[in-house]
């Protein structure tokens, strides 16, 4: 399949890249290499099974001047409207673990990564969460979780 990407002010086109496995599309290469660690040690997980809302929607009633994203700098009233909830989907479930592989976490990242562990302590979970970033850190956490078992 092919696509174009943007690339400075051209586009370039260029090939999907597959992250697919066992017919599962991950998302990135991380994600499939971790799948695949996971499946040769006959660990049981689910890919991206549940999504966590960490934090309800609600109705902001109030006027809220923002920059408009038109690229002209307005400011324009965005409130006075819905927010949407923040929602939450970790990579791999399994019995007694969570994975969330990271390569590149964006500025928001941390803050939910926060909201979801505080999730957990408020719901009761009994689970140990895992956050490699690096294919040598899904090697260890496979470690870690055979050692539980």
């Amino acid at each position: 399949m092919t696509y174009k990407r943007k690339k400075g002010k051209g586009i370039v086109k260029g090939r999907k890249k597959d992250y697919s496995f066992k017919g599962i599309e991950y998302k990135s290469g991380l994600e499939r290499n971790m799948a695949i660690l996971l499946d040769g040690e006959d660990i049981e997980f689910l890919y991206e099974p549940v999504s966590y809302n960490l934090m309800e929607g609600f109705h902001f009633p109030l006027e809220s001047y923002e920059r408009s994203s038109n690229g002209n700098g307005d400011m324009i009233n965005r409130g006075e409207k819905k927010v949407l909830p923040i929602k939450y989907t970790p990579d791999f479930v399994g019995d007694g673990f969570i994975i969330e592989t990271k390569g590149y976490a964006n500025e928001t990242f941390p803050r939910t990564w926060k909201m979801f562990k505080r999730y957990l302590v408020d719901h009761s979970f009994d689970v140990t969460l895992y956050k490699p970033q690096k294919i040598s850190e899904c090697e260890e956490v496979i470690k870690l979780i055979k050692g539980k078992k």
